[in-house]
C-alpha cells in the first residue's frame, strides 16, 4: 500500500507531503488545479520517461519520493529479496529529474535502472488512465485483459518460450537447406583451395624466417663488403687498426704506471677490451668465410615469397596467417560434409518443438475459453447496472492458422457488444458510443481487477461521459474494489466522490508570482462543501448543501480522517 507521496519542485508543485490510507480515496478540484500533476509524479516515480519540462522553473531538479508498506504486496517483497534490495516490510522509491532532463532512480536508497524500477512498480501500483477506453479497442489489449483475468501468464510464458525455440530452430534449418543447394560447388572450391594451400608445407611454415633468409641472400654482397671493411679497420690493418691503437695506448701508459699506480686499473680495462676485440674480429672472420652466394636458392625463396603473397591477396589474409586459413577452410568443409546430418537433426527438433507448441497453445486456448465465458457473463451483468439494461457483452476466440506458431498463441480475441435486443453483437469500435465505451471500459477494468494482487489501484477520470444514477453505481463499484486494497480515483463526479473513504482536494494558488498547487485532506464539513460545489457550480444553495450531505450519508460515510496532509 502507498503510505506517502512526497514531491519537491515538480511543475506547479513546490513541495507536497501527502499521507495516504487504505480504502478508497478521491482526488477532486477545479479544472486546471493540478490534479494531473500528482498522477504525473506517480508515473515518474514508477518509471515513466523523464523530461526537463517537469522541473519547476528556476529549480535545479525535481524530486519524487514514494513510501510503500509491503504487508499486502508479497510479489513485490519477493522481487526485492531476489534483487537484494529488501528492507523488511518497507519500500522507498525515489526519482530525481534534473533540469537537463537526465534522471536517477533509487529503491531503498540504492541506485537502480528504470527497467528494474518498472519491474517493481508493476507489482505495487496499477494505473488506469482516462484514455483506457481507447486502448480497449485494440485486439492485443483485449487479449492482454483476458489473459490477466484468467491468470494465464505462467502458461503464456511457456507458449512464447516454445515459440521462440521453434522459430530459432526453423530459421537455422531454412538457412542450412538454402545453403545445401550450392553445397557441391562450395565443396569443390574448398577442396581446391585446401590442396593449393597444403602444397606449401604449412606444418613447417615460417614466413618470418623465409623473409630473413631471402633478405640475407639478396644482400650478401653488401654484407661481405661491409664485414671485410670493418674487419680490416678493427684488426687486419697492421698500420692503422683499432687493435694497433690499443697496443700503442697500452705501451704508452705502462711507462707511467710506476709514477701513477692508479692507471694500472685503466690498463687492465684496455687489455680486456683488446681481448674482446680479438674475439669479435675472429667471429666476424669466420662468419665472412662461411658466407657463400647461392643464386638458385635466392630464386627459390623469391618464388616461395611470391606464391605466399599471391595467396595472401587471394584469401584476404596476411601471409603469416595462412595456416589459420587452412583450419578455417577445413572446419567449413567438415560442416558441409555433416550438413545433411544437421538438417535431419534440426528437422526432427523442429517437429518436436512444433508439437510441444501446439500442445501448450491448445491448453492456453482452453483456459481462455473458460475464462472468456465467465468474464463475459460478469461484464454483461455489470454493464446492465451501468445504464445499459439491454446490453450483452461477448468475448469471441477465433482459432488462427494452426500450422504456423505465433507469439501469444494461436487465438484472435475480440470483444463484442450488443447494446439493444435483437441486434447482433459487433466489435466495440463499430457499435459503442463514447459514453457506452467509457462504461464498458470501466466495467472491464473493475471486473478484471477484482482478482488481482496489486495492492494499489489508481483510476484517472475513467468515469468521464457518465452521470446521474449511473455515476453513483460507478462510485459503488470503485468502492467495492477498495475492500481489500487501496484505490485512488481522480474524478469530477460528486456521486463518485461521495463514495470515498477519504477525500483529497487540489487547489491552485495564484497569489505569488509563480503558480503553485496544494493538496489537503477534507474534513466532514469541507467534504460536504466540495461535493456541493461539484453538484451546484459557483452558487451553492442550502438545498445543494443538503443534497451533498445526503449523498455522503447514503454512501455510509462515517470514517473520520486521522492523518494530515501538507503542501505549499
Amino acid at each position: 500500500m502507498l503510505l506517502n507521496l512526497n514531491i519537491i519542485d515538480l511543475a506547479v508543485v513546490k513541495s507536497l507531503d501527502l499521507d495516504l490510507e487504505q480504502g478508497m480515496s478521491v482526488l477532486t478540484g477545479e479544472t486546471g488545479a493540478g490534479k494531473s500533476i500528482l498522477l504525473t509524479a506517480l508515473g515518474l516515480a514508477l518509471g515513466d520517461r523523464a523530461d526537463c519540462g517537469y522541473v519547476r522553473p528556476n529549480c535545479p531538479r525535481a524530486e519524487i519520493n514514494l513510501e510503500f508498506d509491503l504487508v499486502d504486496a508479497p510479489l513485490a517483497l519477493q522481487w526485492l529479496k531476489e534483487q537484494e534490495l529488501d528492507a523488511e516490510q518497507q519500500c522507498l522509491i525515489r526519482r530525481i529529474v534534473n533540469h537537463d532532463g537526465r534522471s536517477k532512480a533509487y529503491i531503498n536508497n540504492r541506485p537502480v535502472t528504470l527497467q528494474a524500477l518498472k519491474e517493481l512498480s508493476e507489482k505495487l501500483v496499477e494505473i488506469h488512465g482516462q484514455h483506457a477506453h481507447l486502448t480497449l479497442l485494440d485486439n492485443d489489449e483485449q487479449r492482454r485483459l483476458l489473459d490477466a483475468y484468467a491468470k494465464n501468464q505462467p502458461l503464456l510464458d511457456k507458449v512464447n518460450t516454445s515459440y521462440r525455440l521453434w522459430l530459432k530452430t526453423s530459421k537455422e534449418l531454412s538457412s542450412l537447406i538454402k545453403s545445401s543447394i550450392d553445397q557441391t560447388e562450395r565443396e569443390e572450391l574448398l577442396n581446391y583451395q585446401l590442396e593449393e594451400l597444403k602444397q606449401l608445407d604449412l606444418e613447417h611454415f615460417n614466413y618470418a624466417g623465409l623473409l630473413e633468409r631471402h633478405g640475407k641472400l639478396a644482400n650478401l654482397g653488401q654484407i661481405l663488403t661491409t664485414g671485410q671493411a670493418q674487419s680490416d679497420l678493427l684488426y687486419e690493418n697492421d698500420q692503422q687498426s683499432v687493435n694497433q691503437l690499443l697496443n700503442h695506448s697500452l705501451n704508452e701508459l705502462s711507462h707511467i704506471v710506476q709514477f701513477a699506480p692508479e692507471i694500472n686499473n685503466i690498463c687492465t680495462l684496455l687489455s680486456e677490451a683488446q681481448i674482446q676485440l680479438e674475439e669479435a674480429c675472429l667471429q666476424l672472420r669466420r662468419f665472412l668465410e662461411a658466407q657463400e652466394a647461392d643464386p638458385q636458392l635466392l630464386e627459390v625463396l623469391e618464388n616461395q615469397i611470391g606464391i605466399l603473397q599471391n595467396l595472401s591477396r587471394k584469401h584476404h589474409t596476411p601471409p603469416e596467417q595462412l595456416p589459420e586459413m587452412v583450419l578455417k577452410l577445413e572446419r567449413e568443409l567438415d560442416s558441409l560434409a555433416h550438413s545433411s546430418e544437421r538438417i535431419d537433426a534440426l528437422t526432427a527438433s523442429a517437429e518436436q518443438l512444433l508439437g510441444e507448441y501446439h500442445q501448450l497453445a491448445t491448453q492456453l486456448s482452453e483456459q481462455r475459453s473458460l475464462a472468456g465465458n465467465k468474464l463475459q457473463q460478469q461484464i454483461s451483468v455489470m454493464i446492465k447496472d451501468l445504464g445499459m439494461p439491454q446490453g450483452e457483452f461477448l468475448i469471441t476466440i477465433f482459432a488462427l492458422d494452426n500450422a504456423t506458431p505465433k507469439l501469444n498463441g494461436n487465438d484472435k480475441i475480440e470483444f463484442l457488444v450488443s447494446a439493444n435486443p435483437g441486434l447482433p453483437a459487433k466489435p466495440l469500435a463499430k457499435v459503442a458510443s463514447g459514453g457506452e465505451l467509457s462504461r464498458l471500459s470501466l466495467a472491464i477494468q473493475v471486473t478484471t481487477s477484482s482478482d488481482k494482487t496489486t495492492p494499489t489501484m489508481i483510476f484517472d477520470e475513467v468515469d468521464s461521459g457518465i452521470g446521474g444514477g449511473i455515476a453513483e453505481i460507478v462510485g459503488q463499484k470503485l468502492r467495492s474494489l477498495s475492500h481489500n486494497r487501496q484505490v485512488m480515483c481522480v474524478t469530477h463526479l460528486p456521486q463518485v466522490a461521495a463514495q470515498a473513504h477519504h477525500h483529497l482536494y487540489v487547489e491552485k494558488n495564484n497569489k505569488t508570482d509563480m503558480t503553485s498547487s496544494t493538496v489537503r485532506l477534507l474534513e466532514t464539513e469541507e467534504r460536504i462543501e466540495e461535493i456541493a460545489r461539484m453538484l451546484g457550480g459557483i452558487h451553492i444553495t442550502a438545498n445543494t448543501l443538503a443534497h451533498a450531505k445526503e449523498m455522503l450519508l447514503h454512501s455510509d460515510f462515517g470514517l473520520q480522517p486521522e492523518h494530515t496532509t501538507t503542501g505549499n
